[in-house]
């Protein structure tokens, strides 16, 4: 079995967890697209009724905070409640190498799945990326998965609040899935109450937050692993 055909699914360390605002409008259609990197202008699935897609605004602050520190290219992309694919796709776009995407709706991962067969058949792209779309409840992924991510996008929807949110975090850090050196982006209304760890793994496993940016209605949170003596939150 490789990495690519179950939940035992290897690659090497940051996670970025997004959660949508309920009150802020969708993104117009012919606005889902590719911002930048080798699929620019790659047109991204229509948002499936409920789903609140990160907005260029957003996703290009985050990027730029990735890319400057080097944490974008090279790496292999799990990205949870995946939707129209905005982030992990982006990530593909600016040099990542594998893309995990998972969703529970059938049309948000049949729209995913023709998003990613483009990528494959676009002229003038050599070594296309390794992409797989599973369809299944994140939590339930994530709790059966064995392998270890470069950058792991988590956006859920916005009825999750932000207790679910720091308990998906804190299996992600205390099973392994995020390495050792990674780091959590965490998208959610800047209303809403700061994320907090939880429990951590016999071996003291846990995260803490590093810095908060805001954009606008949006905050920003950059979480990395922590020991157990260090998990209080800061910015």
């Amino acid at each position: 079995m490789t990495p690519w055909e179950g939940p035992s699914l290897a690659a090497d360390g940051v996670v970025a967890l997004a959660s949508p605002r309920s009150y802020l409008p969708l993104p117009r259609v012919e606005d889902m697209h590719v911002i930048a990197g080798r699929f620019k202008g790659m047109p991204l699935p229509a948002p499936a009724s409920g789903t609140r897609p990160t907005t260029d605004r957003t996703k290009e602050a985050v990027f730029s905070w990735l890319v400057s520190r080097d944490a974008v290219e090279g790496r292999h992309v799990l990205d949870l409640f995946a939707g129209t694919g905005a982030l992990g796709i982006e990530a593909l776009s600016r040099g990542a190498v594998g893309l995990v995407a998972v969703d529970s709706s059938a049309s948000a991962a049949s729209g995913l799945s023709k998003a990613v067969r483009e990528l494959a058949n676009r002229r003038g792209v050599a070594d296309p990326p390794t992409t797989r779309v599973v369809r299944a409840r994140a939590e339930r992924f994530v709790a059966s998965c064995h392998g270890r991510f470069g950058l792991v996008f988590v956006d859920p929807p916005y009825a999750l609040g932000t207790s679910a949110c720091s308990e998906l975090l804190d299996v992600l850090f205390s099973r392994g899935v995020v390495e050792d050196d990674g780091l959590v982006v965490l998208e959610r209304s800047a209303r809403d109450e700061e994320p907090r760890p939880g429990m951590a793994a016999s071996d003291g496993r846990s995260w803490s937050i590093s810095e908060r940016r805001d954009y606008g209605e949006t905050a920003v949170y950059y979480c990395v692993a922590a020991s157990e003596g260090d998990v209080a939150t800061g910015v």
